[in-house]
Formats: C-alpha cells, sequence, structure tokens
C-alpha cells in the first residue's frame, strides 16, 4: 500500500514538473488507473487504453479536484440503482395496497363479531358442499368397485373387455376422480378462508387499538363429515 502511494506521488509530482509552464497549468491534471485501481500515470489527458477506467482530476497543487469512475464501477452503480429503485417501488406498491386493504376492511365490517359471522357462514357453506360430495363419493365409489369386479371377472375368462364395459369402467373412475378433486378444493378454500378471517380480525383490532377476542366459531361452520372413500 505504501508503494502505491508513493508511486502516486511520484507520478503526480512528476506530472507538475512536466507541465509546469504558465501556458500548460491552465490545463487540466489527470492520474488513470489500471484495471486493478491502481494508479498508473498522469498527464494532460488520459491514453486510450485506459479511457475506460477510474481517474482523478487535480489542480495545479496536486490536489483532487474531480475523481471519474472506470466502466466497472459506473456499471455496478447504475445496477445498484435500478434494484433500489426497484425495491423502493415495490414498497410504495405494497403499502397503496395495504391502505386500500385496511379501508376495505373497516368499511366491511365493524366489529369482530361481524367479521366472525361472516366466517360462520362462508365455512357453513363448504361444509354443506363437502358434505354432499361426500355421499356421492360413496356412491362413484360403489360404482366403480362394480365396473372393476366385471372387468376382473371378464379378463379371469382370458376375454377383451366388452365396450359397453370399458366406457362404464371410464365413466365410474372420471366420476371418481371428479368428485374426490371437488372435495379436495374445497377442503382447501374451506382451510384459506379460516386463515383469511383470522388474518381480517387480527387486522382490525390493530387498526382499532384494541385486544383481539378469541373467535367463536357456531356449532354449523366446525367441520364436515368425514369423506367416505
Amino acid at each position: 500500500m505504501r508503494i502505491q502511494s508513493k508511486l502516486s506521488l511520484a507520478l503526480v509530482s512528476g506530472a507538475l514538473l512536466v507541465l509546469g509552464s504558465p501556458t500548460i497549468f491552465a490545463q487540466k491534471i489527470v492520474c488513470w488507473k489500471d484495471a486493478s485501481g491502481k494508479t498508473v500515470g498522469c498527464g494532460d489527458k488520459v491514453p486510450p487504453e485506459y479511457a475506460g477506467g477510474a481517474t482523478k482530476e487535480l489542480d495545479k497543487q496536486g490536489n483532487v479536484r474531480k475523481t471519474g469512475e472506470s466502466a466497472e464501477e459506473l456499471a455496478k452503480r447504475k445496477v445498484a440503482e435500478k434494484e433500489q429503485a426497484a425495491a423502493k417501488a415495490e414498497e410504495t406498491r405494497r403499502l397503496t395496497e395495504q391502505k386500500r386493504q385496511d379501508t376495505a376492511l373497516l368499511n366491511t365490517f365493524s366489529s369482530e363479531k361481524e367479521i366472525d359471522l361472516k366466517h360462520d357462514r362462508e365455512i357453513t357453506a363448504l361444509n354443506n358442499f363437502i358434505t354432499q360430495h361426500n355421499g356421492a363419493l360413496k356412491g362413484a365409489t360403489e360404482r366403480l368397485a362394480d365396473a372393476k369386479k366385471r372387468a376382473a371377472d371378464v379378463e379371469k375368462d382370458k376375454k377383451p373387455l366388452p365396450p359397453n364395459l370399458k366406457e362404464d369402467l371410464a365413466r365410474a373412475e372420471r366420476e371418481h376422480t371428479r368428485i374426490t378433486t371437488d372435495i379436495a378444493n374445497n377442503e382447501k378454500a374451506k382451510a384459506d378462508t379460516m386463515t383469511k378471517y383470522a388474518e381480517y380480525r387480527k387486522r382490525f383490532s390493530e387498526l382499532k387499538g384494541t385486544t383481539p377476542e378469541p373467535a367463536q366459531p357456531s356449532p354449523a361452520a366446525t367441520a364436515a363429515a368425514p369423506a367416505k372413500k
């Protein structure tokens, strides 16, 4: 580090001696660096091979008057500035969206009890749907088992499946898959709904500055009948 400092001082001193005439004193003195950041020369202009490197401009007393970034430093700064601008824009968007949601929440509900009632209505509707589909699933499961049994009996006799039996089997499988998927989707919707209203209650109490009371769902909004496969 000391060697580099001495070298830089020597380069500056040499440049000042060379540029010592009154005419040249009016010109600027520029020192340039190589790719490693080491000062390698000083003069009235930067050599073409160092045009993309960092520079510093000196006055006639050898004091640094202005510095210049290297192409690499400039590129890094531009990337950092772009990332900072993007982060700031995202934070602004987030705060705007949060304000919109808070306003909607306060305009929709006047108490935590109203939030609980809305929660119970939605959960009850989902539970009813799941219960109905559990009943449908029982019938679909029986029809699929029957189609599989008939197909197994035919295959046991080493005969090809009749077209109508193939269609029965395919239809039973589609029906069973559809109902099972519907139940799974509504179970997920139920979990998402419970999470959503828990967040509503928490945020509502934060905005009102109150301590949230424990939610007390109605008996109809507790659980659906288990699926029967």
